[in-house]
């Protein structure tokens, strides 16, 4: 099961094509209800799930709007009897405005307005850190965190002052030229998985990734030319890559 937000769909739709395509004459099922979609190998016994969860932790409708609880996943029932968990969360925490899909943050018992979004996103995955502590039994559930998937909404990151995000790119950036440095949300997330009693895998999937200005839908997207889409991935494409990394790391052990 994949839980997370839409560059979490993006790698489970890529495993989807690439077992299919493994086998393209086996029966497949694919359902979606609600937030879950299962693409299924009835033959196989085998079931790819999506759980569409962009923060992990749990947005709840109150009197006082919608509240974006940093210590409850009251979601992560739908977690539990999986043979391989894959989760992501970071997408959506810089979002403000309309899409915003949040009124109030609250902290333990304090109710803010906003809070600096990668402090809120560190509180965040530690509570995801302890539900896995607490509910993961190893011997039956590996778990996965994807990493921070990279946008390319800015061409000044990687030396073209023409600022045209990822529009008309066509070609990777080196790896011996453009040396971007960490990405602060992938620091959050490599220290919180350190946190963890449990084993977890981090796919790192950010440094290969941050490499693939030429990787987007750009104006493709969403539709036509309204608006530039430089977050999410093609297919086939860079998830196929997120793949093979946790293929790899299933087959060692």
């Amino acid at each position: 099961m994949f839980v997370g937000d839409s560059l979490s769909l993006n790698q489970w739709q890529s495993l989807t094509c690439m077992l299919h395509t493994a086998n393209p004459l086996v029966q497949y099922k694919s359902v979606r209800v609600g937030d879950l979609s299962v693409f299924s190998f009835p033959a196989y016994n085998l079931k790819i799930m999506f759980s569409r969860n962009a923060f992990l932790v749990d947005i709840v409708g109150t009197s006082v709007g919608r509240v974006l609880q940093l210590d409850s996943v009251r979601g992560a029932t739908l977690w539990k009897n999986v043979d391989v968990l894959i989760f992501n969360t970071w997408h959506w925490w810089l979002h403000t405005g309309r899409k915003q899909p949040w009124d109030l943050i609250q902290d333990g018992q304090v109710l803010v307005k906003d809070m600096n979004r990668l402090v809120a996103y560190e509180k965040a995955l530690n509570t995801w850190a302890k539900w896995v502590d607490t509910n993961v039994d190893p011997a039956k559930t590996r778990v996965f965190f994807q990493g921070v998937s990279p946008d390319h909404n800015n061409a000044t990151e990687w030396g073209d002052m023409s600022g045209r995000s990822c529009s008309g790119q066509a070609k990777a950036l080196s790896g011996l030229s453009y040396k971007p440095g960490p990405h602060p949300a992938e620091l959050v997330v490599e220290r919180v998985v350190r946190s963890i009693s449990m084993p977890v895998t981090l796919l790192n999937v950010t440094a290969l990734s941050q490499l693939r200005k030429d990787g987007h839908p750009s104006f493709y997207g969403h539709g036509g030319h309204r608006d530039m889409d430089c977050s999410h991935w093609c297919l086939a494409g860079v998830p196929d890559t997120w793949n093979i990394l946790l293929y790899a790391s299933l087959i060692q052990n």
